[in-house]
């Protein structure tokens, strides 16, 4: 058991050390209330269809609304987006009250000047220890030429100034 804890430690701070970009996936409830959520591990995976995939924590309180509602859209988030994100990662309730969203025409609920938007319909539920990979074919999108925000040892950021072309 110790041996078990020790490695999953040591597995969170390689991850931690590993710099990513920041989302938030949202996603409607059963009552049409907006779900969301902060996620650092999404990946892209298909370009021919287009698709994309996410993972959930089985212990998310959101985990029901992303499983059962079909379908889901993923934000990348600009440096200016940096209160969104702890928003979405926190306990806190109200998380929709600190951005302005809107909903979109798929009826997913859509946070304004995001970097990039995947709006997805759920294809696979994949069970993978104690996370669902959800996979999703992309079918509406949308860019804003802004500067990223990016996830690194437990802090968000910018591109650093010194960083090639910045």
């Amino acid at each position: 058991m110790t041996k078990t804890i020790e490695k999953a430690n040591i597995f969170k701070k390689i991850m931690g050390q590993y710099p990513t970009g920041v989302t938030i996936v949202t996603t409607m409830d059963e009552n049409k209330n907006p779900v969301g959520l902060t996620v650092n591990s999404f990946a892209s995976v298909s370009i021919d269809p287009l698709m994309v995939l996410w993972c959930i924590d089985k212990r998310s309180s959101a985990l029901n609304a992303f499983l059962q509602g079909g379908k889901y859209a993923v934000h990348t988030l600009a440096v200016d987006q940096a209160e969104a994100c702890w928003a979405f990662a926190g306990k806190e309730k109200d998380r929709f009250s600190k951005v302005q969203w809107e909903t979109s025409s798929n009826g997913l609920p859509i946070i304004k000047d995001s970097l990039g938007i995947f709006e997805c319909k759920t294809v696979n539920k994949i069970d993978a220890g104690d996370h669902f990979i959800l996979l999703g074919e992309v079918i509406d999108l949308s860019v804003n030429e802004k500067e990223p925000l990016l996830y690194y040892n437990r802090n968000v950021a910018g591109i650093p100034a010194d960083w090639p072309n910045q």
